[in-house]
């Protein structure tokens, strides 16, 4: 289980983005994306609204598609069929709302489960969905298209961070070259592919999928049964993995330099420093957050243990099981590459893929974007 990169230049599917005119109009056609994860199964439906778009249904399930995935390299009877049936009420909301444009994808569960071209059968027999499953490559692209509008004016040097259920996105970014003002519609730009830089335009340094994510990582370390012993053996694997990115071994820059946290776990740590009971995405997307908040949180669901993280309002009865693992994720990239500058995105792979078909599709341009100055 290492993880991966791109050989070279073409790692990504080549699909040119000829920006045009965009369209605002209530009779904009309808968009959808759909993201089936090692734990959830989420969708999207929105429409093109000027450079950004707007949600008009949506859907999340936690499937836990990838439960005993790690242990035996298959997708389980059970947890196919809870996601099958999270799919045909996706089937039955994208009928309702008459949408003809979609992109529904699978990730991590999918491509390493040795029964996924079985599943994938399955769901095409029970549902008709075209879910299709993308390599690591454009995961992490789509991850990073979905956040441009965080990026700050004076970012020179950017860290994407993509926490998924089965896997971790790191993708460092060089903006030194990119006119500050345009340093949101460069990130917007790599939809074209991270191997093929513009002069002028952002540039991937390295970019590393880890095969470890919130469910993954726990199933590493299920049989360790101190809570606090667990989480730093956690931390440690995960840094493990991270001995072949590049930009490991340099360090955090001294200026420029911006980190955005796109999972539910850094949007559950922020809801907690916020002191949400519930959560609300206008006050958690886009905010920033220090390193000393980040340990503060941390520290504060490790004092209450399993039985208090399970029933704090805060952390929420879908996400107690899985908080801590992913919290060694975030806690490690917070002490690799120190920064007082988390910026937290409550967004990711089904942005992403609305803003890649609406760019292709001319009814939205990423020449509209603006950064956070």
């Amino acid at each position: 289980m290492t993880p991966r990169r791109p050989a070279g230049v073409g790692a990504f599917p080549k699909k040119t983005v000829e920006p045009s005119i965009a369209r605002d109009s209530e009779e904009a056609p309808l968009y959808a994306a759909l993201d089936l994860g090692t734990n959830s199964c989420r969708m999207l439906i929105a429409r093109p609204r000027g450079s950004q778009f707007q949600v008009i249904d949506s859907f999340s399930k936690p499937v836990q598609l990838g439960q005993g995935l790690e242990a035996s390299g298959r997708l389980s009877r059970s947890s196919m069929a809870r996601t099958v049936h999270a799919l045909q009420v996706c089937r039955r909301k994208l009928e309702q709302h008459g949408v003809r444009h979609m992109r529904l994808v699978a990730t991590e569960a999918c491509r390493r489960a040795r029964n996924s071209r079985d599943f994938m059968r399955t769901i095409r027999r029970e549902t008709g969905l075209p879910i299709e499953i993308i390599e690591a490559e454009e995961e992490a692209r789509l991850a990073v298209i979905s956040c441009a509008p965080l990026v700050n004016h004076r970012t020179e040097t950017l860290l994407v961070v993509d926490i998924g259920g089965g896997s971790t996105e790191l993708v460092w970014i060089d903006l030194e070259d990119v006119e500050p003002k345009e340093r949101s519609r460069a990130i917007m730009r790599l939809s074209d592919g991270f191997g093929n830089p513009q002069p002028g335009g952002a540039r991937v340094v390295d970019w590393i999928s880890v095969p470890l994510g919130v469910a993954t990582l726990r199933d590493q370390f299920a049989d360790v049964e101190d809570d606090q012993g667990r989480f730093a053996l956690m931390s440690w694997y995960f840094e493990e993995m991270l001995s072949d990115f590049a930009p490991y071994a340099d360090g955090s820059p001294d200026e420029g330099f911006q980190i955005i946290g796109t999972s539910g776990t850094v949007t559950t740590v922020a809801a907690s420093h916020l002191g949400l009971r519930r959560y609300d995405r206008t006050k958690v997307d886009g905010m920033t957050m220090t390193t000393e908040q980040i340990d503060r949180v941390i520290h504060s669901y490790l004092a209450l243990g399993p039985d208090g993280r399970r029933t704090d309002p805060r952390i929420g009865r879908e996400r107690h099981a899985l908080i801590m693992s992913g919290a060694a994720i975030l806690q490690t990239l917070m002490r690799v590459w120190p920064t007082n500058r988390l910026s937290v995105a409550d967004r990711g792979l089904r942005e992403g893929l609305l803003y890649a078909q609406m760019v292709r599709d001319g009814v939205l341009t990423p020449d509209g974007l603006n950064g956070v100055a």
